[in-house]
């Protein structure tokens, strides 16, 4: 379908534009209006039918290595509502974590065996995991998964383990008055979000160590303002309703807390302490290594890298053979449901002593019909990601620094596939 067709075709709720008040920085906008990429061009003719955000941070470093920070916006709103779909899984690992060092029990941890009972309607039970070494759930398994491949069921075990009111009361406590995460990935009610199940934590032979009872979140939420998105949707029922389908209720998280929260997580000490999450260094290692690890080098899970590709949640690098440059690691989290697509990565290239970080989000439904698995991301969206992603990264490489990063920290070890491992992988992940 040709490009111009596409726009005829677009049909969108602007009910959430209203009270928007739009950030452009001019060094931002030049760089993206420089590209001749018809796709990039198109769409940054029409920011606002595409929904486009994005939020390119410079890093420059002083003589003694210390990291300052400076946004460049372009078309960014506080109120302009994305879905966040996967990227609420980065808030929910470091959340998990944190909990898990505020418990103080002995012999619980993030490798500690986790047992998910069923105390509520709705709720699934989970005595075992095959893709993990020891056959069994656990934080750090739940937090591998979401990460390397965007695992939904991870999600749901993590958002069950820290509880909806927890969850929403720290981010809230720490700044982050405009995030909500009321939903699992899963079809249950909004009263049944609400509900968490029992989980138990036990020892390598089975002894029970810890029992966290069920929950349930009492709390209030301010669902405002209105959203309604696209002239359509398709029900539980697969029924097609002709009206906007209304996101006012659904997770949400403003672009900018979604790149201060990956920058929190890289650069701790860059942010005030009461915006810090409360981890160990061996935490950080652990979020480090698999926010940046592909698929390839990953042993548990097992993952068919033909389907789970090295740049599978890469998406500035996403393209022909799916292999990034040797000399660059990408950490970050994506996200992509009904028509959306975001990524919030920090980028290093280590040969050239360069690192940035780009978050982006952008909305591509040409028949206007939300759920119904329609959406141009490959023909668009990642087309366009990738285009922005090259972008940036060639106006980063070329760009003047003071002081040369030493970039050490992030230069880690990965695992290793052993070529003699038969088991099967992989294929087919709910994501």
């Amino acid at each position: 379908m040709r490009l111009n067709i596409f726009l005829l075709l677009l049909v969108l709720s602007f009910s959430d534009f209203a009270n928007c008040q739009f950030r452009t920085d001019s060094l931002l906008e030049k760089i993206l209006r420089s590209d001749t990429n018809s796709i990039v061009r198109n769409l940054m003719q029409h920011p606002d039918d595409y929904r486009i955000q994005i939020i390119y941070t410079q890093i420059d470093r002083d003589a003694a290595n210390k990291p300052a920070f400076r946004n460049y916006y372009f078309h960014v709103a506080r109120d302009l509502y994305f879905y966040p779909a996967s990227t609420v899984k980065l808030p929910l690992a470091l959340l998990s974590l944190e909990k898990l060092n505020r418990m103080h029990i002995p012999a619980v941890n993030k490798f500690t065996r986790m047992v998910y009972d069923s105390s509520y309607s709705g709720q699934q039970p989970l005595f075992t995991d095959s893709s993990s070494e020891t056959g069994y759930p656990s934080i750090a398994q739940f937090i591998r998964k979401a990460f390397l491949i965007s695992d939904n069921d991870a999600y749901n075990r993590m958002y069950e383990f820290v509880g909806q009111e927890e969850l929403n009361r720290r981010l809230h406590s720490m700044g982050y008055a405009d995030i909500r995460i009321v939903r699992q990935f899963l079809p249950i009610s909004e009263s049944e979000n609400r509900h968490t199940n029992q989980i138990r934590f036990l020892d390598s032979n089975g002894k029970l160590i810890y029992v966290q009872p069920p929950a349930f979140n009492k709390d209030s939420f301010q669902y405002s303002p209105v959203v309604k998105i696209g002239k359509g949707y398709l029900n539980a029922r697969d029924s097609l309703i002709h009206e906007p389908m209304e996101f006012t209720r659904h997770n949400r998280i403003p672009l900018e807390d979604l790149q201060k929260l990956l920058q929190t997580t890289l650069f701790p000490l860059s942010v005030p302490e009461s915006k810090r999450f409360h981890l160990r260094p061996s935490d950080y290692l652990f979020l480090y290594e698999y926010l940046s690890q592909y698929p390839s080098e990953t042993t548990f899970p097992k993952y068919d890298t033909a389907a789970f590709f090295d740049s599978y949640v890469k998406f500035y690098f996403q393209k022909g053979g799916h292999q990034l440059p040797e000399n660059i690691r990408v950490f970050n989290k994506v996200g992509w449901a009904y028509g959306f697509l975001t990524d919030v990565s920090y980028i290093v290239d280590f040969k050239n002593h360069i690192e940035f970080m780009l978050t982006c989000t952008l909305y591509t439904n040409a028949d206007g019909i939300l759920n119904d698995n329609i959406y141009e991301y490959d023909s668009v969206a990642l087309p366009y990601l990738y285009r922005v992603g090259q972008d940036i990264y060639q106006y980063d490489l070329n760009r003047k620094r003071k002081f040369q990063p030493d970039l050490k920290k992030f230069q880690l070890k990965y695992e290793r596939r052993d070529p003699a491992d038969t088991r099967p992988s992989i294929k087919d992940v709910d994501n």
